[in-house]
């Protein structure tokens, strides 16, 4: 007999919204654009939809092993609910972030590897090929989103990279241009963003590099051309806009640890029990909806993950 074992985010299918809807929603907001009724998409719909040397690899061959338990974000919703600190410190950044410039886009990887070298965004996206995964994402801010990625396992590049067995850590860094990012003019931020992983968290299966969103291309609003998705870990450390992948041996500091440490920490990991020192973490609002739910221990991907921290329970503080 084949026994169906759900995993605690799973949602039968037929919760899932309708492909064609689903699909329909960029004519939709196009043709509402069109007719007036919405000037400010309409202004992201032609600054956005400028094409991309990948757009043919969008939407990625779906990845059925992540499902959720609750629907897909709305794409307008997620589309302007962003952190993005480079350009300012509110959620309204879409408009701000357009002047964000992707192409070309070279990453670079150093450190502790065989050989550094440097790779273009589309010459590293045609490589590695494109999968969509839906993945349930937990801001430390109490709030959360449903979302669509495309893109593929940060173990992948780690593959490429070839590191060196002495490397422990991945280090990597956002893009630093004063001249369209004006949040990168206020000293008081440790400048350029930098977010780190273990090497066992960076190989792990849900680790994701997204590249796109919603079925095409990700928008720059959300970190174009490149940024990190880690579900089970609170937002901030899913750095965005990424330029430079490093492998070393010292754990990282990332900004917002460097900050503020005793409420970001460098594990990050999502935790009802463990309150922040101003609000608590025991539930959160799935925005877009105004429902709250109780949050859920690692985000509930513990399947996937609880087995990186069991031997340091006792000797750290894994919770930010």
């Amino acid at each position: 007999m084949n026994v169906i074992r759900r995993r605690g985010w799973d949602m039968p299918e037929s919760r899932a919204t309708p492909e064609h809807l689903f699909f329909n929603r960029r004519a939709l907001l196009a043709s509402l654009a069109a007719s007036g009724l919405a000037p400010n998409v309409a202004l992201a719909q032609r600054i956005t939809d400028q094409p991309d040397p990948t757009i043919d690899l969008y939407p990625g061959k779906h990845n059925g092993a992540f499902t959720l338990d609750r629907p897909v974000t709305d794409e307008k919703i997620n589309g302007n609910y962003n952190n993005f600190y480079e350009f300012n410190s509110s959620k309204n950044v879409a408009k701000q972030a357009q002047a964000l410039k992707i192409r070309p886009w070279t990453i670079k990887i150093d450190g502790m590897v065989e050989k550094p070298f440097e790779i273009g965004i589309d010459d590293l996206v045609r490589k590695v090929g494109v999968e969509e995964r839906l993945y349930r994402h937990r801001c430390v801010e109490a709030w959360s989103m449903a979302i669509p990625w495309s893109g593929f396992p940060l173990k992948k590049l780690v593959e490429m990279a070839k590191p060196l067995s002495a490397a422990t850590y991945v280090r990597m860094e956002t893009f630093m241009d004063k001249s369209v990012a004006p949040g990168l003019k206020q000293a008081w931020y440790p400048w350029p963003y930098v977010e780190g992983l273990t090497m066992a968290e960076a190989t792990n299966d849900l680790a994701f590099l997204a590249t796109g969103a919603y079925g095409k291309p990700i928008a720059k609003q959300h970190g174009a051309p490149i940024r990190l998705a880690v579900p089970w870990k609170y937002g901030f450390k899913s750095i965005k806009s990424i330029v430079k992948f490093s492998f070393v041996d010292k754990r990282p500091k990332g900004m917002w640890e460097e900050l503020q440490a005793s409420e970001y920490g460098f594990w990050a990991n999502v935790n009802p029990e463990v309150p922040h020192p101003r609000w608590s973490q025991a539930s959160e609002e799935l925005i877009g909806t105004g429902e709250r739910r109780p949050t859920l221990l690692f985000n509930g991907y513990g399947e996937y993950v609880a087995g990186l921290y069991k031997d340091l329970e006792s000797k750290e503080r894994l919770w930010a």
